[in-house]
């Protein structure tokens, strides 16, 4: 017995999820207007991270979004025209490094600490802060190593949480932004 997807439980296609790493100059309002070409196309993104580059001036977000593969080949080509957007790479995943960060407090009182902190140890996480009835702890990885964590953390009691959107880079020594340098910047 295979268990279905839920869109293929209702009959919608279905989907594959895709990781977009997009070099963009550093300006007002450009997260707005790939963010904007994204939902009026009505992808749903599932996680975006946004942070500066080795070069001044330009800014890479990572963005995953889950869709079928035609459709995203024309949002990328729109993607292309946008006066801020530098370039654009699809990252196979098996092709990139990819982490996310996560914050999450636990329940764990005198009864709980050790069986906590063990699960911590074995996920090689950090404790970064501690109260009387909840730990806080910090890990970085790939996101199925953040799934597993959350799992078994799950049963002492989960407080709050806040993940990072996942950042990712291809591997090898080529940087995206080698030819990404030679174009010059526009203006908005």
């Amino acid at each position: 017995m295979t268990l279905l997807q839920p869109a293929q439980q209702a009959g919608r296609p279905t989907t594959t999820r895709h990781t977009l790493s997009v070099l963009v100059q550093d300006v007002p309002g450009v997260l707005a207007r790939v963010a904007g070409l994204f939902s009026r196309r009505g992808f749903n993104i599932v996680s975006l991270a946004v942070g500066p580059t080795e070069q001044v001036g330009v800014s890479r977000m990572t963005v995953v979004v889950d869709v079928e593969s035609l459709p995203l080949e024309q949002v990328v080509k729109q993607l292309n025209k946008l006066i801020n957007v530098l370039k654009i790479v699809e990252l196979d995943t098996g092709a990139a490094v990819q982490r996310e960060l996560l914050l999450v407090k636990v329940r764990a009182d005198a009864s709980t600490r050790s069986q906590v902190l063990d699960v911590v140890q074995l996920f090689r996480a950090h404790v970064v802060d501690v109260a009387p009835e909840a730990l806080t702890i910090e890990t970085t990885g790939e996101p199925d190593k953040i799934a597993a964590l959350l799992r078994m953390l799950e049963p002492f009691g989960v407080r709050e949480l806040v993940q990072s959107g996942q950042v990712a880079l291809a591997r090898g020594s080529r940087a995206m932004t080698d030819r990404a340098a030679d174009r010059p910047l526009r203006s908005a």
